[in-house]
């Protein structure tokens, strides 16, 4: 009987934080009497993870806490001017909403969702189910979700909610305590830096916010994995992340 040597290769979609890429293992090789044939696929695997809502339905409408938020298109261009391959495109963290649901129950008492359609927002980068309606991208999430809300291109004029904090990151140490300059690669990443904003905190059983220990100027140190990272207009450096992350305050 003829014996048979495999060895295992294909593409597979990789990811390199969410921008979508083709890592490639090795090919299938199968050995015969007579012959020797090879096998390899061509091209990538396509992984669509959007739902898509047909065309016969016109409306959509979030249920409980939820929101529904029209996904901000990714950025195409660097602030250079420099035309991004869609490999190299950012996937957007910010859009609207467009429509929200009824709400949830603490207690006895209702409570509303707290944001009007048309808000512009910014949320959670693994949160939610990506929706594809009316041929634009849509994210159903829960309100909780929402980092923040952003009227500006600029991410230090985040109004954060619920229990989040806006820190501005102190930067990274260049050289070591011996006077090494460091690599990109190899600086170690901060986990301190000052507080720029606030959230109203969390919501207690009677539906009233409870606060957030911490005010604006607050030097602090922070879970290293810990949020969401942002950059700003002016290249620093901004994570967004919930009061609880926070280990201490420094002074």
């Amino acid at each position: 009987m003829a014996a048979a040597q495999l060895t295992s290769t294909c593409f597979l979609p990789s990811f390199d934080g969410l921008r979508s890429s083709t890592s490639k293992a090795s090919s299938v090789v199968v050995s015969m009497p007579f012959r020797s044939l090879t096998l390899r696929s061509t091209r990538g695997l396509v992984v669509k993870a959007a739902t898509t809502v047909a065309p016969k339905y016109t409306s959509l409408k979030p249920l409980g806490d939820r929101v529904l938020v029209k996904i901000k298109a990714a950025e195409e261009k660097t602030v250079g001017g420099i035309l991004l391959p869609s490999t190299a495109q950012t996937k957007p963290q910010g859009g609207e909403v467009v429509a929200v649901g009824e709400g949830r129950t603490i207690g006895d008492k209702k409570v509303d969702i707290g944001l009007q359609t048309g808000t512009p927002v910014v949320y959670s980068k693994y949160a939610g189910t990506e929706v594809e309606f009316n041929g634009l991208s849509h994210l159903i999430l829960k309100e909780d979700d929402i980092v923040g809300i952003l009227e500006t291109e600029d991410v230090k004029d985040l109004k954060p909610l619920n229990d989040r904090v806006l820190i501005k990151v102190e930067e990274a140490e260049e050289t070591t305590a011996g006077g090494l300059l460091l690599t990109q690669a190899t600086k170690e990443k901060p986990s301190f830096g000052t507080v720029i904003a606030v959230g109203p905190g969390l919501l207690n059983e009677e539906g009233n916010r409870t606060g957030v220990p911490l005010s604006p100027g607050n030097t602090v140190l922070y879970s290293k994995y810990a949020g969401n990272d942002f950059k700003g207009a002016d290249g620093s450096d901004y994570i967004a992340l919930r009061a609880s992350d926070v280990m201490a305050i420094l002074s």
